[in-house]
């Protein structure tokens, strides 16, 4: 089975059974799980498929698909109700705040991954990440220009830290920075119980404006190790599921919340 008919297939499955997993998908046609996000990721392209963390459904019906852009993109309104993962939609609200030309510091983390393959189908942006799956993502569009910082490999989030990936930083000035959050709430900022945090907190300096991007089981938790200040925290992107007390809280703050 060539790749074409390896498509055409995957997009049958979607519409018969509503839903594919890139595992299952894997190991049905026996290729590499790598293969199939680039399969997935064209047919969402195409609008035959709409991806979500891990796998893909049915694609936009056609009336849906002629209120798009003249590339067939989606409005943003629709790809959130297409999305039901809220990481997705989350990463669509991030992706969508880049303009051609910008320069994106991605940091480590499963939500900016997601960045990454909202912002690989875009062209003419930088982006210097540190994040192994992301860089990997985007090595994939010759008109995105990327930038691996090197680094120690953190093993449990695949991404590098340390002295050589903060000396990479120096000198960069970036017009976003998209970091995620293991626990956020409004009176500390981000925090985490891990170690190699602080390289989030130079990629925050690098950047005129930082934007977090977490889904909204993360707030109200709090961890011992200081990632980011609210103060230095510009936009917060989060999903409706954020609390009446959290919501207030952060209202009270410098930052602007986008609920998605």
């Amino acid at each position: 089975m060539n790749s074409y008919e390896r498509r055409q297939k995957i997009v049958e499955m979607a519409n018969e059974q509503g839903s594919v997993l890139v595992s299952d998908l894997s190991s049905f046609f026996e290729v590499s799980e790598v293969t199939i996000r680039a399969d997935l990721r064209l047919m969402e392209q195409k609008g035959l498929l709409t991806r979500f963390h891990g796998g893909a459904g049915k694609g936009v019906p056609k009336i849906e698909q002629s209120s798009a852009g003249s590339q067939g993109e989606m409005i943003l309104e629709e790809r959130y109700r297409q999305a039901e993962d809220p990481k997705k939609r989350i990463a669509i609200a991030a992706a969508a705040m880049v303009k051609p030309g910008d320069t994106v510091i991605l940091d480590s983390g499963s939500t900016t991954m997601l960045i990454a393959e909202e912002l690989v189908k875009a062209g003419n942006i930088t982006v210097i990440t540190n994040n192994l799956p992301a860089a990997f993502v985007l090595s994939e569009n010759p008109d995105v220009t990327l930038v691996v910082c090197g680094g120690t490999l953190r093993h449990k989030t695949r991404s590098l830290h340390g002295n050589i990936t903060e000396f990479a930083l120096r000198g960069i000035v970036a017009n976003l920075m998209f970091v995620g959050a293991d626990g956020l709430d409004a009176s500390s900022g981000i925090t985490t119980f891990n170690e190699g945090y602080s390289i989030s907190a130079i990629m925050a300096q690098a950047a005129r404006q930082v934007v977090v991007v977490t889904d909204s089981s993360k707030f109200g938790r709090r961890g011992f190790n200081l990632v980011l200040p609210m103060d230095k925290i510009d936009t917060i992107i989060t999903d409706s599921g954020i609390n009446e007390e959290e919501s207030q809280a952060l209202a009270k703050t410098a930052a602007n919340v986008m609920i998605v």
